[in-house]
């Protein structure tokens, strides 16, 4: 991995950081965050490896930068063939861009008599692809890997530390359970280190 390898996402970052500087409110911070989220995933050569491989059980989620005030994360979703999420929820603002692969997104909607149904067509990301999530809105839903025969990939942006924030898992009658989802490395991608970028005059 390279410092300019990953400079689109250093880029990234600092307009993201811009971005909720400014008073915004959810609706406009997803508005413009989903046109610079869609800008990064346009290209498909940033994103380090290590940060794009799959687990034979389940899928991974990948760190890639935490706002130290806990404004926003980034992390990258790693889907092995045929993987999928339980029924769950995030309880704050997120965007889901689509880098490589395709996923499918069912939501669903609690029904007066408390289970869970499915609410709406599913929706189907594709590379390019920009999705917004928000608590107020429908925020429970279950994403599964599109392919049974290869790796999806998708680059999330959540309004907190998501691997901090107490979220649930839903079963079919609609019972709760509590998780904290972590995160699948110990470490970040080092995207700070310039020295060795060439600058012109």
């Amino acid at each position: 991995m390279t410092t300019l390898q990953v400079a689109p996402l250093r880029h990234f970052l600092a307009d993201f950081t811009r971005l909720v500087q400014e008073p915004h409110g959810q609706t406009e911070t997803l508005a413009q965050g989903s046109r610079l989220l869609a800008e990064l995933i346009r290209h498909d050569s940033w994103l380090p490896d290590e940060f794009a491989q799959p687990h034979p059980e389940h899928y991974q989620q990948y760190l890639l930068y935490a706002d130290p005030l806990s404004r926003f994360s980034v992390v990258s979703f790693v889907w092995g063939p045929g993987q999928k999420t339980p029924v769950h929820d995030h309880r704050v603002w997120g965007l889901i861009g689509m880098l490589r692969g395709a996923e499918v997104s069912q939501n669903f909607a609690r029904h007066p008599d408390g289970t869970l149904q499915p609410e709406g067509k599913p929706v189907t990301l594709l590379p390019g692809d920009v999705e917004k999530i928000a608590p107020d809105v429908l925020d429970i839903h279950q994403v599964s890997n599109v392919y049974s025969d290869r790796v999806s990939v998708s680059i999330h942006v959540y309004g907190d530390n998501i691997g901090a924030v107490a979220r649930a898992v839903y079963l079919p009658d609609g019972t709760e359970k509590t998780f904290v989802s972590g995160y699948s490395a110990s470490y970040l991608p080092n995207i700070w280190d310039l020295s060795k970028e060439k600058t012109h005059d």
